[in-house]
């Protein structure tokens, strides 16, 4: 296993929830271990497969936890997929929006035309046409969604809409356990059409990460994951060419990570913050 980059780190991904925070918690030392890499001059992007939030939103809720954080450092699953779009996808003008309101204000705010799912979501739905062709259905989170908007968004991807999956997770963790992600809608509205196939953009794909990297102008050797999710942010990691870090502060502890394989299996695994600071002063020095 390796112990260190194949190069000096030049830029750090963090994953959020589990790693900088736990809910509405800071975790102790990750403010103190990101600054320091600022002052250091390492380039540091977040990275969360959540479409429910803005970035601007994650910029004040860092900021309150006493982590600085600038707009382009976060990475959200809507602006990694406005991304994919920009430079893979860059007929998609017109979307088809099944998700939270942040998602359809970020691909507004990115110059798409979005038809949000609700609009169209009427209970006398017999599968009409949009008044204008939908280029492409963009599909997050949505906890509103139901059998209409299943069936609206899968209608336009059998008609020949791209169809576009900020993630497919299928459940995410809350206060009070595990709820439906997601990937769920994205599971359903591939049933529907047919068994189109979704592009995701989220982790574990390695897609997000190639947008930071490319944003970023930085090469897979010179950069670390940190996440504490093993088959979301270790898998990309690995997928990405990207040294993987698993800290234990979030979903997986010592005995998970000991049972660890394959792309799973971290290249470091770090019990908190201060490990892993130990490390960079090591890789940085």
């Amino acid at each position: 296993m390796l112990q260190r980059p194949p190069r000096r780190p030049r830029l750090v991904i963090f994953d959020l929830d589990g790693v900088v925070y736990r809910g509405l918690e800071p975790v102790p030392g990750a403010a103190e271990l990101i600054n320091d890499l600022h002052r250091r001059r390492v380039r540091v992007r977040y990275a969360t497969n959540n479409s429910m939030a803005t970035r601007e939103a994650y910029v004040e809720r860092l900021a309150s936890m006493g982590v600085r954080a600038a707009v382009p450092e976060i990475v959200t699953s809507t602006s990694a997929t406005v991304g994919y779009l920009r430079h893979h996808l860059p007929q998609v003008h017109h979307v088809l929006g099944v998700g939270s309101s942040a998602m359809i204000a970020e691909l507004r705010a990115a110059g798409l035309e979005v038809t949000p799912v609700a609009e169209l979501a009427r209970p006398d739905y017999q599968g009409e046409t949009l008044k204008s062709a939908v280029d492409a259905v963009v599909v997050g989170l949505d906890q509103a969604y139901d059998y209409i908007r299943i069936a609206v968004a899968a209608t336009a991807v059998r008609r020949g809409a791209a169809f576009v999956a900020t993630n497919a997770d299928l459940r995410y963790p809350t206060a009070r356990g595990f709820l439906p992600g997601a990937g769920s809608l994205v599971a359903a509205i591939r049933a529907a059409s047919g068994g189109v196939e979704p592009i995701i953009v989220g982790k574990p794909q390695p897609t997000m990460f190639a947008e930071i990297l490319e944003d970023a102008r930085v090469k897979p050797e010179a950069a670390v994951v940190v996440g504490d999710n093993p088959d979301a942010d270790i898998v990309a990691g690995h997928r990405s060419g990207i040294f993987t870090v698993l800290i234990l502060t979030g979903v997986a502890d010592a005995a998970l990570a000991d049972g660890l394989a394959g792309e799973r299996k971290p290249d470091l695994v770090v019990a908190d913050h201060a490990e892993l600071g130990r490390q960079f002063d090591q890789w940085l020095s």
